[in-house]
């Protein structure tokens, strides 16, 4: 990572999100980049009643790290706005921690698509998800 993107995770991780979903989720960003974005989060506190990973969290670490890649693929002055979110659920998750990975698939002026997998603690994967968000002109 450069010092620019060494100085966007150190901000992501400090405090930039607090009070927000990201924080109360525990997701930690672990490298930042317009094309790549990679971050992890725990299993539990993100559970359903039977104690696996809930299936909306994926969605949430999905659609966290998707968008955080669309923003800086926006650049200064624009934002990034979620427009669809897809997901495919592999496998449980019961302890540990998840990591996802968002690799971009389509950068243009007007939309962004990313490719997310989601892997446990063993490698393996957990859930693969695509999310396409809107980029728009700050307000």
């Amino acid at each position: 990572m450069n010092t620019d993107d060494l100085a966007r995770l150190a901000a992501l991780n400090g405090g930039e999100h607090s009070g927000t979903l990201v924080e109360r989720m525990g997701i930690e960003f672990l490298e930042v980049a317009a094309e790549r974005v990679v971050a992890r989060m725990p299993v539990e506190g993100n559970t359903q009643p039977y104690g696996l990973l809930h299936g909306g969290a994926s969605c949430v670490l999905a659609e966290t790290i998707g968008s955080t890649g669309a923003a800086l693929h926006a650049g200064p002055g624009r934002i990034a706005v979620g427009i669809e979110i897809n997901a495919t659920h592999h496998r449980s998750a019961r302890s540990g921690h998840v990591t996802g990975v968002a690799k971009l698939l389509h950068g243009g002026r007007s939309l962004a698509t990313y490719d997310i997998s989601i892997t446990d603690d063993e490698g393996r994967l957990v859930c693969t998800s695509r999310l396409t968000c809107m980029l728009r002109d700050a307000p």
